[in-house]
């Protein structure tokens, strides 16, 4: 019986000053690829370290460059658990605000994975039809918090600021336009022969081990686990908006990428009902302590200039403790344990990254299939370097 030689060869790093660093290393017999190793780490900045260091609104704006196709999901994990410490409710109008610009943010999230996996099996032209419409998205960021993409617009006690005069006009357009975008690129893949190829049958794995390897997301829903956080263990009110969980059965690249198609349907319909049942309000809680008072404030009263003065210079005490609020973001939970010793910092902060456990998976999803094949497989799985790494 004649000997078999095998092959290694890196797959990536394309450099090492680009941003979404991943190196895999594949062993080949012919083409077909035997084994896998990640190589993970060139984009480490120790962000959890970063996040101990900060008081707990400079730690915000360090969640934002985790996932930073994600940003108010991370503010939004993050604030809920330091709530949770602080015994704090914020009032129902913020709570609808944030479930609306989260689910944008989900939208923002799932047209880079869908155009990206487009564009890396040879679709450009998706690509940059959904570069286009996460324009629309990111002009929502800046009209609210005046940044496009590290938005840090969620706050412990609330919100950076009200919503902006034409926040409801420039969301409606998102809803009127975008349903018609999402069927221009199901047209040119869903039924398209060489899309189904590439992807049917594809990084297959069951619902028994998705779930053994800690999937969750759209990953999860794939193999037909309904198991979505907003319907499970609901936060920020996502109980009281109707809406359907993404389901498939095959669990393969193909059913992922419908199922992120779903979802963005599904988020429209929530970003619709939340933009027509918003209430009005305050967006944050009335205590200065925690939320600098209104600048109209300031300049009367010589007790708001204080505490503005104060939060700002020092922060706020948390008192000890520790908490866990995970939630439902793009590409699966995420949440931020945080550890309180009742300073102005947190003590430990450690993120739960779905990233980091979609790329554990890559082994056993491209070991056994071609070359050609591991590329769809890993534009299926969507993942963010700096989240993973951190």
């Amino acid at each position: 019986m004649p000997e078999t030689k095998t092959m290694v060869i890196n797959m990536g790093p394309q450099h090492p000053s680009t941003h979404g660093v991943l190196r895999l290393v594949l062993e080949l017999d012919g083409e077909v690829v035997v084994k896998v190793t990640p190589h993970i780490g060139y984009l480490h900045t120790g962000m959890e370290k970063i996040m101990e260091s900060k008081r707990y609104l400079q730690a915000i704006t360090v969640t934002d460059r985790f996932d930073y196709l994600a940003p108010m999901s991370n503010n939004l994990a993050f604030v809920l658990s330091v709530e949770k410490l602080l015994e704090i409710e914020v009032p129902e109008r913020t709570r609808v605000i944030r479930v609306l610009l989260t689910e944008l943010t989900r939208i923002n999230s799932h047209l880079v994975a869908v155009g990206t996996m487009a564009l890396e099996i040879g679709a450009q032209s998706v690509f940059l039809y959904c570069f286009r419409e996460r324009e629309r998205i990111l002009d929502i960021y800046e009209m609210v918090s005046g940044a496009r993409m590290m938005s840090s617009y969620f706050r412990v006690g609330g919100l950076m600021a009200d919503l902006p005069e034409g926040f409801d006009r420039a969301v409606q357009q998102i809803l009127s336009e975008f349903p018609h975008r999402f069927d221009e690129y199901e047209d040119l893949l869903t039924r398209n022969p060489l899309w189904i190829q590439r992807c049917k049958g594809i990084g297959v794995i069951k619902a028994e081990e998705a779930i053994a390897w800690g999937l969750s997301g759209p990953n999860l829903r794939a193999c037909g686990v309904p198991w979505d956080l907003r319907k499970s263990t609901p936060y920020s009110g996502y109980e009281r908006f109707d809406f359907a969980i993404a389901l498939g059965q095959a669990g393969d690249a193909y059913e992922r990428y419908l199922v992120r198609i779903f979802e963005m349907r599904q988020s429209l319909k929530i970003v619709e009902q939340a933009l027509k049942e918003l209430p009005g309000g305050p967006v944050n809680i009335d205590n200065p302590k925690i939320v600098p008072p209104p600048k109209r404030v300031v300049r009367q009263s010589m007790e708001a200039l204080i505490h503005h003065f104060l939060l700002y210079s020092y922060g706020f005490n948390v008192p000890p403790g520790e908490a866990y609020v995970p939630v439902e973001g793009p590409k699966g939970e995420v949440g931020f344990y945080v550890v309180s010793d009742g300073t102005n910092k947190p003590w430990r902060v450690k993120l739960r990254p779905p990233s980091f456990v979609n790329i554990q998976v890559l082994p056993r999803l491209i070991e056994g299939h071609m070359v050609a094949d591991a590329i769809a497989i890993i534009g299926s799985v969507d993942f963010v370097m700096g989240e993973a790494d951190r």
